[in-house]
């Protein structure tokens, strides 16, 4: 899987998760900063990205994902270790 094609998918689950626009969503878009996510949002985010891919994110992972692009390079990494 491409990271373009990744980067679309996480686009898709960011809007329908947090309601926000697709344009709104570019690769340095702060999840709580820019997009408005709470806390909760970014619980509920994490398991649909961990459930879009079939991967785990661990808590102190999840943590340090705060933009768009994190999320992408995490789910690259991790898909790609999977292969």
């Amino acid at each position: 899987m491409s990271q373009a094609s990744i980067f679309e998918k996480v686009k898709e689950i960011v809007a329908e998760q947090l309601g926000v626009e697709d344009e709104k969503i570019t690769p340095n878009a702060n999840f709580a900063n820019d997009l408005g996510a709470d806390s909760l949002d970014t619980v509920e985010l994490v398991m649909a990205l961990e459930e879009e891919f079939d991967i785990e994110i661990p808590d102190e992972a999840a943590e340090k994902i705060t933009t768009v692009q994190e999320a992408v390079d995490y789910i690259n990494n991790k898909v790609a270790a999977s292969a």
